[in-house]
């Protein structure tokens, strides 16, 4: 039953996520065709590949933030609900330093890709 209901806050996660963060639609109105005409771009949609791997890396880490807080509770409960278990509280326990294990490596990579790349685009740009 634990099992059901992690998957199903999982998915009402997942599902509801983008709905809290929608931003405001401000070109409806043309403000921003104005703002883009007096910057002096031509076309402000263009992204570039920069861009859209930043967008890919912040959905993934989101993700990753997601599933890290979901261990989380999921180990919690185990603990609470072991009841002097050494099983239950030792399965518990390496859930909780599995996952914060992998939190830490995930956040170490993105640390170091974000320094390299940076590093990168001022060399090249100078």
């Amino acid at each position: 039953m634990f099992k059901k209901f992690i998957v199903g806050f999982a998915a009402m996660v997942l599902i509801v996520s983008p709905v809290v963060v929608s931003a405001v639609d401000l070109d409806s109105s043309g403000y921003l065709k104005n703002a883009q005409k007096k910057a002096g771009f031509a076309d402000a949609n263009e992204t570039t590949l920069a861009e859209t791997v930043g967008k890919v890396i912040g959905v993934a880490l989101s993700l990753i933030g997601t599933i890290f807080t979901v261990l989380i509770l999921y180990a919690g409960f185990l603990w609470m609900t072991a009841g002097g278990e050494t099983d239950k509280i030792d399965k518990a326990k390496n859930i909780l330093k599995s996952s914060v294990i992998g939190l830490l490596i995930t956040l170490a990579a993105y640390s170091i890709s974000n320094f390299v790349v940076t590093k990168v685009v001022e060399t090249t740009l100078t």
